[in-house]
């Protein structure tokens, strides 16, 4: 356990999270320590409020989208300092200024959420432009300040990642395998007999999520950065494979999904189930060996123990079939093989993965014969999709018309309140509020939560300590928590904000417990406007988006099934086809998952048919799973498609079966019609043949799923 803590540590401190946070905090606070030593503090504080803002869109992504929405972002909060300078004298003006650029500034996220993140970098140098009313000259001379700010931090973002230009792909791709990794953890325990298998299942979901986030995140870094898909390095060609395995080995781990309830029946208690999860935890811990070396430049160890543990599996299900005497079914036996071969197979791949590190391998490594333009999607920046979204049918607008309300109204109640620092209020709504309901009562709550007991904290460490060299250490150390941990943990994050800001107040000598006070009433005052706001103001509930998200998982998974099949009877041509569909399966899958956990969240009385959306997306990732299976035995034997016509039956009543289901949802009819799962005798041209048998059982699983799908969706009815 210790063990596992210092590695956790140090993967921390080698993370994109931890980086990010040095390089902000530097960012943040050079100019103002700099500054402040010729008594320039003023000047210094203004600059570093630019480089804060620009730093909001600062995150993992391509150098040169990163470097295009800094540059616009320091163009837009210069103009916004500049016209809320000019006007924040006059009240009735600053809140037109405040309604029309809320609305257009949160408008940004239908181009997406580097975009969104531009809208937001504004309307914060708004906020904590609101209350500064100065002379004409002075507000000019304060947003060159801003436009110095975040040039600086702009720079110095720049020129941080092209020293090393690789290390940020590096990092996610890490990070990318440590999902992986938390995923066949929550695989291994579904063989723990005292494991609660539903819950389990739920989690699992989860972390399916996860991995599809992280993954769609290599993709933006790894497939849109220029020196790795078009120069031909031998890092760029190592992180590409590394990368393209990882992918095909996911696959595998979701292939091997078992009925685990019968599994503990018939073997629980001959302890083999048990070996199974250690195994698969040692597969987990050779992945967080993979992601480690990524981000240190190192050498994963070679999975020994993994070699030995499934030599005694092998060993064990040879006995468990030797002896026999009909208390194991012969399904449950096979079961047992498969779930072997695949750990196995997964092994191996490890074992390949881990050559790749080799320093004499990495300089003769082969580039992947990957179209990688066909596996990222591009954004249009027309303006006619933001007219198109000018309507209360775009949630965009809806919420874009609700921000500006809440914040209408949050400027009003601290005009009329004596704090001095009322634009936390302000700084509170912006940030609590999100597009739908359950996202914004979730940062609500963590919002609540860190400030109370950052404010503590806050009060305790200005009341015991007073070395200000002291205190400068422990700012240090809050600021780089506070932004290390705002994409990881938001919780965290805040409770390092909070004892960050009253340090900060204490060395402009406005410290004290008044300060902490009036945060926490801000913060409680700006989370009840948002979260009321939420509720009653043009809310956005998930139960809208289910139907178009379930038809979308059915028109995935039916793809993927029909691009599967067609490799065993088409040329490598087919291969990019079914990767794009096997990541449209992915996608759709943690889109209906994300949904039914935000629905969950949600007041039960607009939980419409979550009992279903559950049995429905646990359906599908299991169809999804067994689909999975048939590209193993594609890869093992050699096919024809006179090999595959035996099959072709219960292939094309399994594709009717999914497309009729999504006919139902479509027409949302709820008819009830018999379609019958269709059989074949296993004549000579399968029986005894090898792995036919086998692509018969896997064939007739597929079609049973999407059966129990069909007759699901006849019980589904979604306005």
């Amino acid at each position: 356990m210790l063990n596992r803590s210092i590695r956790d540590t140090q993967d921390f401190l080698l993370s994109n999270y931890f980086s990010d946070g040095i390089r902000i905090t530097l960012g943040v606070l050079l100019p103002s320590v700099i500054l402040a030593q010729f008594g320039l503090l003023q000047y210094g504080m203004t600059i570093s409020l630019g480089a804060l803002c620009v730093s909001v869109v600062d995150f993992p992504g391509p150098l040169l989208h990163r470097r295009n929405a800094m540059s616009i972002t320091v163009i837009l909060m210069t103009l916004t300092s500049l016209i809320v300078g000019l006007v924040n004298a006059n009240n009735a003006l600053t809140a037109l200024l405040l309604v029309v650029f809320c609305i257009i500034f949160s408008m940004f996220a239908v181009y997406g959420a580097r975009e969104a993140s531009i809208g937001t970098a504004s309307l914060l140098v708004l906020v904590l432009s609101i209350d500064d009313v100065r002379p004409a000259d002075q507000v000019i001379l304060h947003a060159g300040m801003v436009l110095a700010g975040g040039v600086w931090y702009t720079l110095l973002s720049y020129f941080a990642n092209t020293i090393r230009p690789y290390r940020i792909v590096e990092q996610t791709l890490s990070d990318s395998v440590l999902a992986v990794s938390e995923f066949l953890e929550a695989k291994a325990k579904f063989y723990n007999d005292k494991t609660n298998l539903e819950a389990n299942y739920a989690n699992l979901l989860k972390l399916q999520v996860k991995v599809n986030e992280q993954q769609e995140a290599v993709r933006e870094v790894l497939f849109k950065t220029r020196e790795i898909v078009r120069d031909s390095t031998p890092q760029g060609r190592f992180l590409l494979l590394v990368f393209v395995d990882m992918v095909d080995v996911f696959e595998q781990v979701m292939s091997s999904f078992y009925n685990y309830e019968q599994l503990h029946e018939q073997f629980g208690s001959t302890g083999i189930l048990l070996k199974y999860e250690q195994a698969i935890l040692k597969i987990a811990d050779q992945f967080k060996e993979v992601a480690f070396a990524l981000k240190t430049g190192g050498v994963p160890n070679d999975p020994h123990e993994i070699n030995e543990i499934i030599k005694s599996l092998r060993a064990e299900i040879s006995f468990l079939e030797a002896n026999n005497s009909g208390e194991f079914k012969t399904l449950g036996i096979v079961a047992l093989k498969n779930i072997e071969v695949n750990i196995e197979n997964i092994v191996s791949r490890v074992s390949i993965i881990n050559k790749y590190f080799n320093k004499t391998e990495k300089k003769h490594l082969q580039q992947p014969a990957i179209e990688t333009e066909k596996f990222i999607s591009r954004q249009s920046f027309d303006v006619k999709l933001l007219l198109d979204n000018f309507s209360l049918r775009s949630s965009n607008f809806r919420h874009s018309l609700r921000v500006a309300i809440v914040m209408l109204t949050g400027f009003l109640i601290s005009r009329s309140l004596s704090f001095s620092h009322s634009y936390w209020i302000l700084l509170t709504i912006l940030v609590i509020s999100k597009p739908a309901f359950s996202l914004t009562k979730e940062r609500n709550y963590q919002r609540l939560i860190g400030t109370i007991v950052g404010a503590i904290i806050g009060v305790l460490i200005l009341t015991f300590i007073v070395d200000k060299n002291v205190l400068f250490v422990i700012l240090l150390i809050c600021m780089v928590g506070c932004y290390s941990f705002q994409r990881k943990n938001y919780v965290v994050s805040v409770l390092f904000m909070t004892p960050y800001i009253l340090v900060l107040f204490n060395f402009l000598g406005m410290g004290g417990l008044s300060i902490a006070q009036e945060r926490i009433y801000d913060t409680l005052i700006g989370s009840a406007i948002a979260f009321a706001a939420s509720y009653f103001l043009f809310p956005t509930w998930e139960y809208v988006n289910v139907k178009d998200a379930m038809i979308k998982m059915l028109r995935a998974n039916k793809n993927y099934f029909e691009k599967v099949t067609a490799l065993y009877v088409q040329s490598e041509d087919s291969i990019t086809d079914y990767k794009l569909a096997r990541k449209e399966v992915y996608v759709s899958t943690a889109n209906l998952s994300t949904l039914f956990q935000r629905m969950f969240s949600e007041p039960k009385s607009k939980q419409i048919i979550i009992k279903e959306l559950y049995e429905f997306t646990a359906l599908n990732h299991l169809l999804s799973s067994n689909i999975a299976t048939l590209t193993h035995n594609y890869k093992a034997n050699p096919w024809t498609s006179d090999d595959l016509a035996p099959f072709k039956a219960i292939i094309d009543n399994t594709s009717y079966l999914i497309k009729k289901s999504q006919e139902i949802l479509v027409n949302n009819s709820g008819e009830t019609s018999s379609v019958p799962l269709v059989t074949m005798k296993t004549d000579s041209t399968v029986a005894g043949v090898a792995g036919k048998e086998l692509m018969y059982q896997q064939f007739s699983n597929i079609q049973k799923v999407s059966y129990y799908i069909y007759k699901l969706t006849e019980h589904i009815k979604v306005t």
